[in-house]
C-alpha cells in the first residue's frame, strides 16, 4: 500500500498538478507564462527526489521535456496545428529513444525499473542487477516492455500528427487528448499486468530454488 500511494502521488504531482497550474495561471499569465508555471510541480518533485536518493525522476524528465518543447514552439511562433501535437512530439521522441535503446544490451526500461526498485528498497539496485544477470525471462520481458512503450509512444505521435493535419482544429482540440489518454491508459494497465506477472514468476522461481529434496 505504501508503494502504491507513492506511485499515485508521483502521477498526481507530475501529470495532474502541471495541468491544474496551467489552467489556473492561464487567465492572468497567458499561455507562455502558464507553461512556465506548470513546470514548477515536476521541478520541485525532481529536486526533492534528488535530495533524497540522488536520482532524477524519469517521469518528471518526460513531463518537463514536453513543457520545454511547448515553450520553444510558442517562442518561435508555432502554427495552431503544431501546437496541437506539441506534447506528442516530446513523447514521440522518447518513444524513438525507447526503440533505439533495444540496440543496446540494456534497454531503457531496465534503467527505469532499476531506479524504481532502488527508490523502494535499500538494496533494490543491487538486487535488480543480480536478477537481470540471472533471469533470461526478466531480460526478455524488459526488452518486450521497451519495445511496446516505444511503439506506443511513437505511434501515438504519428496518429496525432496525421489527425491534426487532416481534421478541423476544433475537432482536434476535443478528440486528440482523448486518443492520447486512451493509449497511455491502456499501456499503463498492460504494464501493471506485466509487473504482476513478472513478480509471480519471480516468486515461483525463488520458491522452487529454496526447496530441497531430502536424501
Amino acid at each position: 500500500m505504501k508503494i502504491k500511494a507513492g506511485v499515485v502521488l508521483e502521477l498526481v504531482v507530475n501529470l495532474f498538478l502541471p495541468w491544474l497550474v496551467y489552467r489556473l495561471a492561464l487567465p492572468s499569465l497567458g499561455s507562455l507564462g502558464a507553461l512556465y508555471a506548470s513546470a514548477v510541480p515536476p521541478l520541485a518533485w525532481s529536486a526533492v527526489e534528488f535530495a533524497k536518493v540522488r536520482r532524477v525522476d524519469a517521469l518528471s524528465v518526460i513531463v518537463l521535456a514536453g513543457i520545454g518543447l511547448s515553450i520553444a514552439l510558442m517562442a518561435i511562433g508555432g502554427s495552431p496545428r503544431i501546437l496541437l501535437v506539441r506534447e506528442s512530439l516530446a513523447s514521440g521522441l522518447i518513444g524513438v529513444a525507447f526503440l533505439l535503446s533495444l540496440l543496446r544490451e540494456r534497454p531503457l526500461v531496465y534503467y527505469l525499473g532499476r531506479a524504481t526498485v532502488a527508490r523502494q528498497q535499500a538494496d533494490g539496485a543491487s538486487r535488480f542487477d543480480a536478477l537481470w544477470k540471472e533471469r533470461p525471462s526478466l531480460r526478455a520481458n524488459l526488452r518486450m516492455m521497451t519495445a511496446a512503450w516505444g511503439a506506443a509512444l511513437t505511434g501515438e505521435m504519428l496518429v496525432r500528427c496525421w489527425l491534426a493535419w487532416h481534421w478541423p482544429v476544433e475537432r482536434s482540440l476535443a478528440v486528440l487528448p482523448i486518443i492520447s489518454y486512451a493509449i497511455y491508459g491502456a499501456m499503463m494497465l498492460w504494464t501493471i499486468w506485466m509487473r504482476k506477472r513478472m513478480r509471480a514468476r519471480e516468486s515461483t522461481v525463488s520458491a522452487a530454488g529454496s526447496t530441497h529434496i531430502p536424501t
